[in-house]
């Protein structure tokens, strides 16, 4: 069996785990994070909210935005709220979280299923955005997905990757205790900048988000000043093109 033949039955099996788990996605979700007292569509907007924030404060064209790892379309809500004059792109490697997330969220985003590439051309899209996503991708497969989104990454386009912080005991627990992340493998922020260097992103670079859960909300303005403390539940990196 070749390298090709051996990516493709990997890819298939990716796509089947995938299509199998999308229709319990939000219940399992909601059900694993109850203990930060939050519910999924709190997590999905502080993302791109962030986002916006940053994209703000960089002044940095956001006239397409491609969401890679989409899913059953968690953030789509958000995209619209805070890029509401974006194209929006919604990317999986799973085709029934596609069609849930359209009958969920119907609307003229634009969506692409994913294969053993993206399904972009080259130079398309100003905010390539992810969450949550490379820690279900086998680890010696980050550089070429890294790779492909820089591909479709306008020049001074902007890569930001969400990721959980395997630093942080309760995110720990979540992700060993969810059925959705049986085959997940955390990547602390120091790996992944590394990695999107090696993929030739610029300026990579990581602060820590999600220090206190609802409980405790009252402290989360104090937040701005803690990106730097590798505590965080989730980091942001943040690259260009």
């Amino acid at each position: 069996m070749n390298d090709q033949t051996t990516q493709d039955s990997a890819d298939t099996k990716r796509r089947a785990e995938f299509d199998l788990l999308a229709d319990e996605y939000h219940d399992q979700h909601k059900s694993n994070i109850a203990i930060t007292g939050e519910d999924p569509e709190f997590f999905s907007e502080y993302k791109i909210a962030d986002v916006a924030e940053l994209v703000r404060l960089k002044k940095l064209k956001h006239d397409s935005i491609f969401d890679f790892g989409s899913g059953i379309g968690n953030s789509l809500p958000y995209f619209r709220k805070h890029f509401p004059s974006s194209r929006i792109t919604c990317g999986d490697v799973s085709e029934r979280s596609i069609e849930i997330a359209k009958t969920r969220f119907p609307g003229d985003e634009h969506y692409a299923s994913i294969t053993s590439s993206i399904p972009l051309d080259d130079n398309t899209q100003d905010i390539v955005f992810t969450a949550c996503v490379f820690h279900h991708i086998p680890h010696e497969e980050h550089d070429f997905w890294l790779q492909e989104l820089r591909r479709i990454t306008k020049p001074g386009g902007m890569l930001v990757i969400y990721e959980h912080n395997p630093f942080n005991p309760l995110t720990v627990r979540a992700v060993n205790t969810c059925p959705l992340d049986v085959n997940a493998k955390l990547i602390t922020a120091a790996t992944m900048c590394k990695r999107a260097a090696s993929a030739h992103w610029k300026m990579p670079s990581a602060q820590y988000r999600l220090f206190f859960p609802s409980v405790l909300r009252k402290l989360r303005p104090f937040e701005k000043n803690l990106t730097w403390l590798p505590l965080g539940a989730q980091y942001r990196l943040a690259a260009f093109k």
